[in-house]
């Protein structure tokens, strides 16, 4: 009989960690995969937005104090996946769930595109 082959904990933890970068590197593509956005369709929907991310150093009362990120001139994959994410409850905060939740892929895209070449950064 042959003896059974093991594997070591530094094999088991490189293993882990290309399998942790090939889930990363699909998220990745899978977030550049969105559909083609539009900058004018995404600033005629953004009205919404501005009422948080258009202010200067604005927080809101929930959770405490929380402090509203700048989103203009964030890359546009990322925004379009934190909408996605927030609509899939990936993401907590109610008040975005609540906003994302009403919006499309293309919406998502639009706005994303939008923010993305948004001069006011």
């Amino acid at each position: 009989m042959h003896p059974k082959p093991t594997m070591k904990r530094q094999d088991l933890l490189a293993i882990g960690s290309a399998m942790a970068f090939l889930l990363s590197a699909m998220a990745f593509l899978s977030a550049m995969a969105w559909a083609e956005g539009e900058p004018a369709r995404g600033r005629a929907r953004s009205q919404m937005c501005e009422g948080c991310h258009g202010i200067a150093d604005y927080r809101t009362a929930y959770p405490d104090v929380y402090p509203v990120p700048k989103i203009g001139g964030q890359q546009a994959a990322y925004i379009a996946k934190t909408l996605n994410d927030y609509k899939n409850g990936a993401r907590k905060h109610p008040t975005m769930r609540g906003i994302a939740a009403a919006l499309s892929e293309q919406d998502m895209a639009d706005l994303a595109a939008y923010y993305a070449g948004d001069a006011r950064k």
